[in-house]
């Protein structure tokens, strides 16, 4: 766990993506970084509300994965979740809940 703990404190001081980018080609393969990519794009497609059975055939990938993805993003503090909404405009992204904040 020690070293899980560094790789992440490395990775959180890292803004820039062209070091990012240099980084990841150093110590993933391109099948690691494709599975990374392809993980995101699944969170991406159900953020926008697309069904899982047609993410599964687009993106060739196990309804057990797709899931697994769907069960995160309806967590209360989901990182994914604010991730989309900052990054990509998620479908949810502005609409105020009735959620109360966590903390």
């Amino acid at each position: 766990m020690r070293s899980v703990n560094k790789v992440i404190k490395i990775f959180s001081e890292i803004n820039d993506p062209t070091v990012m980018r240099k980084l990841f080609s150093e110590i993933f393969t391109p099948a690691e970084i494709q599975d990374v990519a392809l993980r995101w794009r699944l969170m991406e497609m159900l953020d926008q509300g697309i069904p899982q059975r047609k993410i599964a055939s687009d993106l060739g990938i196990s309804l057990c994965k797709i899931t697994r993805g769907s069960k995160i993003l309806k967590k209360r503090n989901s990182v994914s979740k604010r991730l989309l909404n900052q990054t990509t405009g998620g479908r949810n992204a502005g609409k105020k809940t009735n959620r109360k904040p966590a903390g």
